[in-house]
């Protein structure tokens, strides 16, 4: 089954090289076992661009979504038997990144 490990970050910062080396470890370790899809940073919120078009014409909106103290930060998207084994490796990847992991599972 797969999952989606969302990095959830509440500093406008993305992060200090000593983390981006532990979240390099982790990512190997993901390959190196066989759990790895795939995985990526994302930009800082204000950055996004938000675009509906539920109607006659398409809106576009600069910055995120959702204003929160919070945001999404970046991913993993990983293979694993079970959520159990899901949460284990989550649980690594937050002490790799130094933040918040979410689990959701594909359906």
């Amino acid at each position: 089954m797969q999952y989606l490990l969302s990095v959830i970050h509440d500093q406008p910062d993305l992060g200090v090289a000593e983390e981006q080396a532990a979240i390099d470890v982790f990512n190997q370790r993901l390959q190196d076992e066989g759990y790895w899809v795939f995985a990526g940073g994302l930009g800082v919120p204000v950055n996004a661009t938000v675009v509906d078009n539920r109607r006659d014409e398409p809106l576009f909106t600069d910055g995120p979504f959702v204003e929160s103290k919070e945001y999404l930060a970046g991913f993993w998207i990983i293979e694993a038997p079970d959520l159990d084994v899901a949460l284990e490796l989550a649980t690594a990847g937050s002490k790799a990144c130094n933040r918040k992991v979410e689990v959701r599972p594909f359906l």
